[in-house]
């Protein structure tokens, strides 16, 4: 148990102060996170469920070893015969009505092959590779989750290494314009008030400059949750936060890729299809039942001398005439569970169309807003530059200035968390459209 964990750790630590791209953060996510391990371990039960069932239809050999010993006269009549060790003697009427104990090992191998069964175990193989081609479409759901987990906390972490850059830009400049108030002061061309109100804004810009330092530590710990490390993994970011490239919006096309796409649309019609085979499973037990059994038996009266062999074959038919109205219910219940996975699956459909429409109006607005904060960026900077200019002429005060400088740091702000949202909606889209994979453009930027 030591030896896994060290090695999580030094993998762990082999990301200390290295560079972290976003496609290697998925990488570490699909490779370690334990809800893809646990996906990983549902399709290989589905797997071995298939095997299951494919075994109930090969034949079934049996070994059975047992002792008697009895003195019954019928046990010891019987037992004589099979040990082929009956003689003359044992006709006499004494013998007969009064044997004594006789030891009797018996070993038994037998075959069992269902000849024709109406198609119920073929049913039952055909309800397994279903249901791991659902297991399938649940881990890729899985896989599809954790890669968007990823990727949000990935370039959450990115925004918060963005503010703090905003920040100790405010900073600079806050620092900047307090000392040519203080210079003016010495020049006699401001007042202490002044001085004063930029003092308390550099000392805002400072606090604010703490605050984006825990949030970014934050938003690095999320990351390693989401990629499975260590909490206290250190790494350089290096995947720029950036606007997610031009998507080719065409609202029906999109919705319709989503319900032949997303594996809770697939999973839904795999229902279905089992529900099917079911069915026929259900309709098969009704029917009678052919059946091939051989038998060899060996009975001694010591474990291994003194004993005879015989050997048994045999061919029936199984039919059950009457069980109460059993089978009939199990055939109500399949396909009324038909009738409502049939519900489910057009729920499932009108679920997801609905996630693609709001995903696709998501990422309109993100890219409208997008516009509308780079606009608002070269404003403020201008903006900036004529107050920053009349302050230093006298002819404005030092409240513009302020204003305009907190104006400048909103307007950045709003700016990341603008791309911050862009890309994600751009996630949401692809997510919606059932297309999130490790090499989709998003993963590798």
């Amino acid at each position: 148990m030591r030896l896994p964990f060290l090695l999580f750790l030094l993998a762990g630590a082999a990301l200390a102060d290295d560079a972290l791209t976003v496609q290697q953060a998925v990488g570490n996510a699909l490779a370690k996170h334990p809800a893809i391990e646990a996906g990983a371990a549902g399709v290989k039960a589905a797997e071995s469920r298939i095997a299951q069932a494919k075994g109930a239809s090969l034949p079934r050999v049996s070994y059975t070893e047992a002792w008697m010993r009895s003195n019954n006269q019928v046990y010891v009549f019987g037992s004589l015969l099979t040990q082929q060790q009956f003689t003359p003697a044992n006709f006499d009427i004494n013998f007969l009505n009064g044997p004594g104990f006789l030891n009797n090992f018996q070993s038994q191998v037998t075959v069992d092959q269902t000849i024709y069964d109406n198609g119920f175990r073929k049913s039952q193989v055909e309800s397994a590779r279903i249901g791991k081609d659902m297991a399938g479409e649940e881990n890729r759901k899985t896989e599809m989750q954790v890669i968007a987990g990823v990727l949000r906390s990935y370039y959450s972490a990115a925004v918060a290494q963005d503010r703090i850059r905003v920040a100790d830009e405010a900073m600079r400049s806050a620092e900047a314009d307090l000392k040519r108030a203080e210079t003016r002061l010495s020049a006699g061309v401001t007042t202490n008030a002044d001085v004063l109100a930029l003092r308390v804004h550099a000392a805002a810009t400072k606090e604010q400059r703490i605050r984006r330092g825990y949030e970014l530590d934050m938003a690095r710990a999320e990351l390693n949750q989401a990629m499975g490390l260590p909490l206290d993994a250190k790494y350089d970011l290096t995947t720029a936060l950036k606007p997610a490239g031009a998507v080719t919006l065409d609202r029906g096309a999109i919705e319709n890729e989503a319900a032949a796409g997303r594996p809770e649309t697939r999973e839904a019609q795999l229902a279905l299809k089992i529900g099917e085979e079911q069915r026929k499973a259900a309709r098969a037990a009704m029917l009678p039942e052919f059946y091939f059994r051989a038998g060899f038996e060996a009975d001694r009266q010591r474990f291994v001398t003194r004993g005879g062999a015989n050997w048994l074959a045999s061919a029936g038919l199984r039919w059950t005439l009457f069980d109460g109205g059993a089978d009939r219910a199990r055939m109500a219940e399949v396909r009324h569970e038909t009738e409502q996975r049939a519900a489910q699956a057009r729920l499932a459909e009108s679920y997801t169309r609905l996630e693609a429409r709001r995903a696709t109006l998501d990422f309109e607005s993100a890219n409208q807003r997008l516009e509308v904060t780079r606009a608002a960026i070269a404003m403020a900077e201008e903006s900036l530059r004529i107050i920053r200019n009349r302050y230093e002429s006298g002819l404005t005060d030092v409240t513009e200035l302020l204003r305009s400088e907190t104006a400048m740091v909103e307007a950045r702000s709003r700016d990341i968390e603008a791309v911050r949202d862009q890309v994600m909606a751009a996630v949401a889209l692809e997510s919606a459209r059932g297309q999130l994979t490790k090499n989709s453009e998003l993963v590798n930027r």
